[in-house]
């Protein structure tokens, strides 16, 4: 796909931004000249993914030095990116989209022995970013608002919280099982959806409105029971202005993505998912020190299901769904919480969740970010193991769930604005509240 964020940096910078465009690249300059310390998250994912990372050579030649993976608190350089980043500070960022780097990023790809991609220059030089309103949604005292399409993620968590309205789930308590089974069934009826309506606007009729409309939400609430699972879990018919007839969406989406919140001394919020999809993208590292992404694995790579178009499909311009769910919560119209993500398709639970442990068992930013996962996007009951997990699986099972025990890697950020900005990160990766 062709890569988006340095087009939105710009535009944010030229929007926003009060320092000098080239000071902004100092530190990263700094740290790849002079060396950064590996961390322990970054050796574990190289030596997994040795094989593939071992395919081409400018990328093998940098993390598989000599053969074998870089370790555990090595210190390595990267002078080809600080010579990129240089550029870009010096230059602007049509050095990006039109100049040394871009033919740098096409002749990587032509030169992909296996693997070529189709992204051409022209590619490159059309790239605009387009601004898109927010999704926001009312939930108890909170207007909750997050990205919109192509992402899926404001909706899905949009209309979860919806859903969940019609309970309380504040009585009910976050060790009951019932609230897990109810958050679980919420989001199989959310995912239902997400998986036939949500694709890129511009290319086909998502029904927003439709799709977040209370009343709409509140007849998909009474498909669940507490202490019921519901059955038959399938996608709702929302209110819509144009005839909608897609086909449940197929696609990959690697769970591998970034997160930062930040709020400023000026009161100013942000909330950035950020991604080169798997791990290490598509294993492609140009000559200027980076890693190309693989986004397009979050298109359905089939056009069509039993002879319906799925709207999610490969289409020439457009942009994959995704499910990235950076969020504000707002209260009387100030921000109040900023958090989000990485995850794959997991991104709507974590972020559901936290939510939900914020607003109905006030609990504070560290431990919304740090409680045990469980999530049920199709069908499968998922939940991380803890000291309750057994528990809470026994509890599912009896109700009638498929359960499954596993590891989660989220990384959530999350910041509480109050008389102080109170800060948690996600113990499951290396992230820091400062």
């Amino acid at each position: 796909g062709t890569p988006a964020i340095p087009a939105l940096m710009d535009n944010a910078h030229k929007r926003w931004g009060s320092k000098e465009w080239s000071s902004l690249f100092d530190d990263a300059i700094k740290l790849s000249e002079n060396g950064f310390s590996v961390s322990a998250k970054l050796a574990a994912s190289i030596n997994r993914d040795a094989k593939r990372l071992a395919v081409f050579k400018t990328t093998k030649d940098y993390f598989l030095p000599n053969g074998s993976g870089l370790s555990h608190k090595e210190i390595v350089t990267n002078h080809a990116y600080a010579k990129t980043l240089k550029s870009i500070a010096n230059s602007g960022i049509d050095v990006f989209y039109r100049g040394e780097i871009a033919s740098d990023i096409i002749e990587t790809i032509k030169n992909a022995n296996g693997n070529q991609g189709l992204l051409e220059k022209r590619d490159l030089e059309n790239y605009k970013i387009i601004e898109r309103p927010p999704i926001c949604v009312d939930y108890k005292k909170y207007n909750i608002c997050g990205m919109g399409p192509p992402s899926s993620g404001g909706i899905a968590v949009g209309q979860i919280l919806g859903i969940l309205n019609n309970f309380d789930l504040k009585v009910l308590g976050s060790s009951n099982p019932m609230s897990w089974q109810l958050i679980g069934d919420a989001s199989r009826l959310a995912f239902a959806d997400r998986d036939r309506y949500l694709a890129d606007s511009d290319f086909v009729s998502v029904p927003v409105k439709g799709l977040l409309d209370t009343e709409y939400l509140h007849s998909r609430s009474n498909e669940l029971k507490i202490g019921i699972k519901a059955e038959s879990i399938v996608s709702g018919n929302p209110a819509f202005d144009q005839v909608l007839n897609y086909a449940d969406d197929i696609s990959l989406e690697f769970p591998s993505t970034s997160h930062i919140s930040i709020v400023d001394s000026y009161g100013n919020a942000l909330s950035m998912t950020t991604t080169i999809e798997n791990v290490f993208g598509s294993r492609l590292m140009t000559k200027g020190g980076f890693l190309l992404n693989n986004e397009l694995t979050d298109f359905s790579f089939k056009d069509q299901k039993n002879g319906t178009l799925i709207a999610n499909r490969l289409e020439p311009g457009k942009r994959p769904r995704s499910s990235m769910a950076p969020t504000i919560v707002l209260k009387d119209g100030q921000p109040k919480l900023v958090i989000g993500s990485p995850g794959g398709s997991n991104i709507i639970g974590f972020v559901t969740n936290s939510l939900i442990a914020f607003i109905e068992w006030g609990m504070d930013v560290q431990q919304i970010v740090s409680m045990p996962h469980a999530i049920n996007r199709w069908g499968i009951y998922e939940i991380e193991h803890s000291s309750q997990s057994k528990s809470l699986q026994d509890s599912l099972e009896k109700i009638g769930y498929k359960t499954k025990l596993r590891k989660y890697s989220s990384g959530l950020n999350a910041i509480v604005i109050d008389l102080q900005l109170e800060g948690g990160s996600d113990p499951r990766r290396e992230g820091i509240a400062l």
